[in-house]
């Protein structure tokens, strides 16, 4: 049984939509950016944000005035009405389709900005039940309304792969016709507490896979992909744009935040996603890395790819220089910027590089390139180890 991308929709601070957002990345065109929406204190620190306030991402995601207003939902919806759309998902009778999301905090930027509210006045309690990172799901659920099975999923920055993972499985085993797969997450001030005091946030755009690389930028945004067999497409009458041919996922459990020496979890989860494929190496036409520009994640990653590729390492490159680290988002964000890859025929550039890592010598790609791309690994490291990869393949 092949497992088939009938659809995909997405949003960041490189575009609201799939088109908006391969138009920056052929144009090479950064989404990092000044704060604008979200206060911090750390307004020294540049991101991904996506340029939309509360009522305008309600609007987007054509949502109520009246409804309770919070991000991560909010994004995304607009994501999963995008990809269902794409996928041409009209008459769903007699379809049993499930939808899993994968996120992490959840409601947190709105639970963080009435707090003190909450413990003297009852006025902001509408955002205390969205605090949860399952109530996010719920919502979008809710306003899609044709899904029969809902999940969450929170590996931190595996999740949304995560979530893609567990739809093809739940295809596989026929619990379901049809899946729509991937994460969402928005930008809070936990988010930038939290990383800022790991120590890996940049002041500058990240570099990622470079020698002076010194941290990430964080990002907001969404990415879903619709999941189906080449079967239950068929019998829909619908074209596939591709299929997820392997998939992997490990957990070395080396460090809370960290990636062992060796890349162990990296390695493990590359590995099983081509063995699942049945590819070889050499077939891999360009591997979309995790590339956070941390200097732990872009050593360990170059390394578990040097073990597993040896000297014909793919054409490589991390987006995360254009939307930020989306974090939860990311395995959903940059599957459907590898789907569009395949689709369009392109790599987008490593942003920002110059020199290579010292110890391990691997230049990502720099220019936009046109190419064929036959097959697309992505790779979604999260933190206590779980890593994942994926492998989108052309149909043709």
């Amino acid at each position: 049984m092949n497992i088939t991308i009938t659809g995909i929709g997405t949003i960041s601070a490189i575009g609201n939509n799939c088109e908006e957002t391969l138009l920056s990345l052929k144009n090479c065109k950064t989404g990092i950016s000044k704060l604008e929406i979200l206060k911090t204190i750390h307004n020294e620190l540049p991101a991904g944000e996506v340029k939309l306030n509360y009522d305008q991402l309600a609007q987007l995601a054509q949502i109520s005035d009246n409804e309770t207003k919070v991000r991560t939902p909010l994004l995304g919806l607009i994501a999963t009405r995008e990809a269902l759309k794409s996928a041409k998902l009209e008459n769903t009778n007699d379809l049993r389709i499930a939808f899993i999301s994968g996120t992490t905090v959840g409601g947190m930027d709105r639970m963080e900005q009435f707090y003190d509210d909450f413990t003297h006045n009852d006025t902001k309690n509408s955002f205390l039940y969205p605090h949860d990172i399952g109530d996010s799901s719920e919502f979008i659920a809710d306003h899609i309304g044709i899904f029969s099975y809902v999940t969450s999923i929170s590996t931190a920055c595996s999740s949304g792969a995560n979530a893609i993972i567990l739809g093809a499985e739940l295809i596989k085993n026929d619990r379901f016709d049809i899946v729509v797969a991937g994460g969402c997450e928005s930008l809070s001030v936990y988010h930038f507490n939290g990383f800022n005091s790991l120590k890996i946030l940049d002041n500058e755009i990240c570099r990622p896979f470079d020698e002076s690389r010194a941290g990430l930028n964080l990002g907001e945004g969404a990415g879903y992909v619709v999941l189906e067999s080449d079967k239950i497409a068929k019998k829909r009458g619908i074209k596939p744009i591709c299929k997820l041919s392997g998939y992997g996922n490990s957990c070395d459990a080396y460090h809370q935040t960290a990636t062992s020496e060796n890349g162990e979890g990296p390695y493990l989860a590359m590995k099983e996603a081509l063995k699942i494929s049945q590819l070889k190496p050499q077939e891999i036409s360009y591997i979309n890395c995790h590339g956070t520009g941390t200097p732990n994640n872009d050593l360990t990653e170059s390394i578990a790819i040097k073990r597993l590729f040896g000297e014909n390492i793919p054409p490589f490159s991390s987006t995360k220089a254009y939307t930020g680290h989306t974090t939860s988002a990311s395995g959903g964000v940059e599957a459907v910027i590898s789907i569009l890859c395949i689709q369009k025929g392109f790599i987008p550039p490593n942003l920002n590089f110059k020199t290579p890592i010292e110890t391990t010598g691997l230049k990502p790609i720099t220019e936009f390139k046109n190419a064929e791309i036959k097959h697309v690994m992505t790779n979604s490291f999260g933190f206590g180890g779980n890593d994942s990869s994926l492998i989108f393949s052309n149909l043709n």
